[in-house]
């Protein structure tokens, strides 16, 4: 073995041994603390251990899965049950008055099909204030999802959402415009959840 080869395997457990305590308050999160039947409980958990931003009066459901520090999210906003937030690689972006509806997956990191080496490729996610994201959805890497723009359930989406537009499918496509008047805030905190 070379001297290049063994100090090169000593750099990569020394960088694994300094990701292993970020590692593991992201294992506490996602495997113990979000089934915490208390929303209050988590987003402290998520704020000062994990250092994710979350603005005031947003509810983080049960079961989330969250992957990567780089996120971000607003004020009064509702992520469903179960979904997954992948912040790792790239940012996260959630605005303001965000609905996420359960079992949804946004990536921020994906691989490239063409590489030999199954190289790795991140890129931001942003969804604007007031965006609906209806159940099942799958969000790609890069996305940009526009302000008040809707995602019908288990809708696919590959592409930048343009505001005030409504799209659904796999891969998603263009359906309808929304209202553009949208003032409302939301307001979500049931108990034991």
């Amino acid at each position: 073995m070379s001297v290049r080869t063994k100090l090169n395997e000593v750099y990569t457990s020394v960088r694994q041994a300094r990701q292993l305590p970020s590692a593991f308050k992201f294992y506490l999160y996602n495997h113990w603390l979000t089934n915490f039947p208390s929303n209050r409980v988590r987003l402290a958990y998520l704020r000062r251990a994990l250092g994710i931003e979350i603005g005031k009066e947003t509810f983080v459901h049960m079961g989330c899965f969250f992957d990567g520090e780089n996120t971000s999210i607003g004020d009064n906003t509702v992520i469903g049950r179960n979904c997954f937030l992948g912040g790792s690689g790239g940012k996260l972006v959630i605005k303001n008055n965000v609905s996420i509806t359960a079992r949804t997956y946004i990536f921020c990191a994906s691989h490239d099909v063409d590489s030999p080496d199954f190289a790795s490729v991140h890129a931001d996610v942003v969804i604007e204030d007031h965006a609906w994201i209806g159940a099942g959805v799958t969000i790609l890497p890069g996305v940009h999802v526009g302000r008040g723009a809707v995602l019908g359930a288990v809708a696919a989406a590959t592409k930048d959402i343009p505001e005030f537009t409504v799209w659904a499918g796999v891969p998603a496509r263009p359906i309808g415009t929304r209202n553009r008047a949208l003032a409302y805030t939301l307001r979500y905190a049931p108990y034991f959840e």
